[in-house]
């Protein structure tokens, strides 16, 4: 059986090669996913391809995965270095933050973006 540290590792590999089908396979149905653009959230598989095709269209984000810490509460905290570049190869932000996410049933069910100072 796939671990959660297992999935989650797998879905940055997918995000990093612009592979969303391997991504979404990963994800709930009804997944809740930041959607950092528009200050808003995407719901479901339709909505997070959307945010992705039109993200990648302007920036060429890479999300390296550092650390994985269990919550509390059962989510897993990952630290990140979050690179992303504009479409020309300017650097646009280089720094380190933390995905949290909800994983249920061996799927991902939701992820939340916090500052790398909320540990």
């Amino acid at each position: 059986m796939q671990t959660s540290r297992d999935l989650l590792a797998s879905a940055y590999k997918h995000f990093n090669a612009r592979d969303i089908d391997g991504v979404l396979n990963l994800m709930h149905r009804d997944v809740d996913w930041p959607n950092l653009m528009e200050n808003c959230r995407a719901h479901g598989h339709a909505e997070v391809r959307d945010y992705w095709t039109r993200q990648w269209a302007i920036f060429d984000p890479h999300v390296e995965p550092t650390d994985f810490t269990p919550e509390p509460d059962g989510r897993t905290a990952v630290h990140v270095h979050q690179v992303v570049h504009d479409l020309n190869g300017k650097l646009l932000v280089d720094q380190m933050v933390q995905h949290v996410y909800l994983v249920q049933d061996g799927l991902i069910r939701s992820m939340e973006v916090r500052d790398h100072t909320a540990s």
